[in-house]
């Protein structure tokens, strides 16, 4: 007995030792922390206030993070709030969908959108599947899919190689196909063996040649594959109107580097345009070029701004033949996402995806081409509700990319350029991609896209039509500054005028 008292008294003896230690290694930490506080100048909070100035950098630094959970209400943080965040949480995971009581949803405020139901709702028995849609009738390769909504451009570099490899299993899983971003074609875009949109961006990653224009060879190479369905030629990406991609040079690894052709480490910047474009003309000469190459329907990506050059387009279209058109358009949001983009771009350069898609379809249908050309509607379509507005004002597809990405696991936590994601995502850090499992996360990537498409219809059938694309803005109604609504037929007319 008197043994084991006296090793519990040298035990607590022990525990106070370090307890005391402890005291003075972080008493000592902090003198060191006032002194290097005090004698630097490049942050005056830290000088004028030591030690505790240094939590100021640190609530700054993790306030993005904390904001969605404790301090946000349901409808009002941005990007995405978490009411959207949790339905794809939901959806993804294949839990109820269902919530209770009443909608958090305000509905008196000006730009909210309702859709009119019908005292006849489309009955189950009356559903129909949505029609398959051809893109590029004419071309060698026709693309045929019934697949309404679609994962937008993600570059591998952007993107880990986790989460490519995710998100091309999970598009196989779903139907729907994935676009490549602008970073290239890599293994990890083809392990799923799902459909591909190749995207053609400024600085031609993977199909260019030394000089930065296109290599046929690579081109043939690329299109070689039976997966890659469609080209992109990328004009404007809707986070960065006018600047080219940006991938941070923390962000660059040597398989990285190699596809893209470019140096291990050091930033990839992308021309803010393409280096052959001088006028609309020269746009449908690419156009024309990578389809006889290919022999693969080819569009495409803008953001509507400015729209004489559109007029330009369309009148150079009217002038060649309507052949010279290319097979989609995609129509990017202002609001739309990016890895890497100057604040500046991000928060004033471009339309929002609710002038610029009306602009361009109604332009379409004033010049009679669209049948000709599909709409590929794309920016923050990450809801069935988005989805179906979409349709209605003339969309034939839509795409997403961040939707895709919160069903990966993305939490929002605003670290796509630092190399730093906690989810696995955008990192290149084999540390923090230990938690992103392909196949599971394929699975969930699979599971929203079906309830996407699934909850689409079920407004569409509250509506009366049985194919989401028989939406037509007389569906659609929105509220004005008075309060009240009108649908978005009389809405868009009344601001064309």
């Amino acid at each position: 007995m008197e043994q084991q008292i006296s090793w519990v008294t040298e035990g607590l003896h022990l525990l106070g030792s370090l307890f005391l230690l402890a005291i003075g290694l972080g008493f000592l930490a902090i003198i060191y922390m006032y002194y290097k506080d005090k004698s630097q100048t490049k942050q005056a909070i830290r000088h004028n206030y030591p030690v505790i100035g240094r939590f100021r950098y640190l609530f700054e630094k993790q306030g993005e993070f904390f904001r969605q959970y404790f301090f946000s209400q349901d409808r009002e943080e941005m990007p995405f709030n978490r009411a959207e965040r949790s339905w794809v949480y939901r959806a993804a995971k294949k839990a109820d969908r269902s919530i209770a009581f009443g909608s958090t949803r305000l509905l008196e405020t000006e730009g909210s959108i309702m859709f009119m139901n019908t005292a006849f709702p489309t009955l189950d028995t009356d559903a129909a599947p949505p029609k398959p849609i051809t893109v590029g009738e004419n071309c060698r390769h026709p693309y045929t899919t019934s697949k309404i909504c679609h994962i937008s451009g993600m570059s591998f570099g952007a993107l880990s190689r986790p989460a490519v490899l995710a998100l091309s299993n999970g598009a196989s899983k779903a139907g729907c196909w994935m676009n490549t971003g602008e970073g290239g074609l890599s293994p990890y875009h083809l392990d799923g063996d799902c459909d591909i949109v190749f995207q053609i961006g400024t600085a031609k990653y993977g199909v260019r040649n030394k000089e930065g224009h296109l290599d046929d060879d690579k081109l043939m190479e690329v299109a070689s594959h039976t997966q890659v369905k469609m080209f992109e030629i990328k004009l404007s990406q809707g986070a960065k109107p006018g600047k080219g991609g940006i991938l941070p040079g923390v962000k660059v690894t040597k398989e990285i580097a190699n596809i893209r052709g470019i140096h291990v480490g050091e930033d990839s910047i992308s021309p803010n345009g393409h280096i052959e474009f001088k006028d609309v003309g020269d746009i449908l000469d690419m156009i024309h070029h990578v389809r006889e190459v290919t022999g693969k329907p080819t569009g495409v990506k803008a953001v509507i701004g400015d729209t004489q050059w559109l007029n330009d387009f369309f009148d150079e279209i009217e002038k060649r033949g309507v052949h010279s058109a290319p097979d989609f358009f995609t129509v990017d949001s202002a609001d739309g996402g990016t890895g890497a983009a100057p604040q500046s771009l991000i928060d004033y350069v471009g339309l929002p995806l609710k002038e610029g898609l009306p602009i361009l379809v109604d332009t379409l249908r004033e010049r009679g081409l669209k049948d000709r050309i599909r709409v590929i509607a794309s920016g923050k379509l990450v809801t069935p509700s988005k989805v179906a507005w979409a349709l209605a004002m003339g969309a034939d597809f839509t795409a997403s990319a961040r939707g895709n990405m919160f069903a990966l696991g993305c939490i929002q936590a605003l670290q796509c350029n630092k190399d730093t994601c906690p989810t696995g995502i955008t990192t290149h850090n084999p540390k923090l991609q230990e938690g992103l499992d392909p196949m599971d996360k394929a699975e969930r990537v699979s599971n929203y896209n079906h309830y996407l498409h699934y909850d689409l219809e079920l407004i569409a059938h509250s509506c009366g039509v049985s194919d989401p694309r028989e939406l037509e803005r007389h569906h659609v109604r929105i509220v004005q500054e008075n309060g009240l609504s009108v649908t978005l037929d009389k809405y868009y007319s009344h601001l064309n005028k």
